[in-house]
C-alpha cells in the first residue's frame, strides 16, 4: 500500500500496483515478487511477497515488520526545520512532529492491514552527513544527525524494538527490504552520487521549510 506524506506530510497516494505505476513509481517484478521503490516523503506496506527499496542520503528510512502477520513496511523522511533544538528530545520539537506523523502513518497503515503494534520490530537506515560545503549548507548540514537522533528516540519512546541500524556516516545508501526473511540488504554509493543526493535532500528540506512558512502566513486570525 503506497502513501505519500511529503515534507511536511500531505494527502495520500493510491494503494495498488497499477496506480503506483501510473504515478511513475518504479515497480518491477521478478519471479512473482514485486519490488517497489519509494522516494522521499513516501511509504509502502504490504503482506504480499515483495521487496521495498529506496535511496537514502540525509533522510532516514524505518523498516518495520510484524513477523506474526508476515507484513513489512518502509518510509522515507527527514525532519525539516530552520532551527533544531539541542536540549529537547527531537520528538518534542516542531521538527519532530513531521517525523512522528511519518512514523504513525506507516504504523497505522500496517495496523489497518492486520499488524499488531506490540508485535512490530524495526531496522533503521540513513541519516548520512554528505554535505561537502557545510558553511553554505547552514542548518541543513546537521539534518542527518537530527534524523538519526529522532528515529532512535521515537522507537525507544514507543517501545518498538530496534533490531538493527545503519545510521550516520558520510555516504549514501541503497537499501532493499524483503518480507521473505525480513532482511535488509544495503549498498553504499560512491561519493560523486552522494553529492547529487545531498543536492536532492537539501532541495526537499528547503521546499518543506517554504511550505511551512506559507502555511503559517495563510492562517487567518479571529478576534
Amino acid at each position: 500500500m503506497v502513501r505519500n506524506f511529503a515534507f511536511p506530510p500531505i494527502g495520500r497516494m493510491p494503494a495498488n500496483r497499477d496506480a503506483a505505476e501510473a504515478l511513475c513509481m518504479k515497480v518491477e517484478t521478478y519471479k512473482n515478487i514485486s519490488r517497489i521503490t519509494i522516494n522521499p516523503g513516501e511509504y509502502y506496506a504490504t503482506e504480499e511477497p515483495a521487496v521495498i527499496s529506496t535511496l537514502l542520503g540525509s533522510c532516514v528510512a524505518a523498516c518495520l515488520y510484524d513477523p506474526g502477520r508476515h507484513m513489512i513496511g518502509m518510509n522515507h523522511f527527514m525532519l525539516s526545520n530552520p532551527r533544531y533544538s539541542r536540549e529537547l528530545p527531537n520528538y518534542l520539537t516542531e521538527a519532530g512532529r513531521y517525523g512522528i506523523q511519518a512514523m504513525e502513518l506507516l504504523i497505522n497503515d500496517m495496523m489497518s492491514r492486520g499488524a499488531r503494534r506490540n508485535s512490530l520490530r524495526a531496522k533503521v537506515f540513513g541519516g548520512a552527513s554528505i554535505i561537502s560545503n557545510r558553511q553554505e549548507a547552514g542548518n541543513f548540514c546537521c539534518v542527518g544527525m537530527v534524523n538519526c537522533r529522532f528515529i532512535r528516540e521515537f522507537l525507544e519512546t514507543e517501545r518498538i524494538p530496534l533490531e538493527a541500524e545503519d545510521l550516520g556516516g558520510a555516504f549514501g545508501r541503497v537499501i532493499h527490504f524483503s518480507n521473505g526473511d525480513y532482511a535488509v540488504h544495503r549498498r553504499t554509493i560512491d561519493p560523486k552520487r552522494s553529492t547529487n543526493l545531498a543536492r536532492r535532500d537539501r532541495d526537499c528540506w528547503q521546499r518543506s521549510i517554504e511550505k511551512q512558512a506559507d502555511a503559517l502566513t495563510s492562517v487567518e486570525l479571529w478576534s
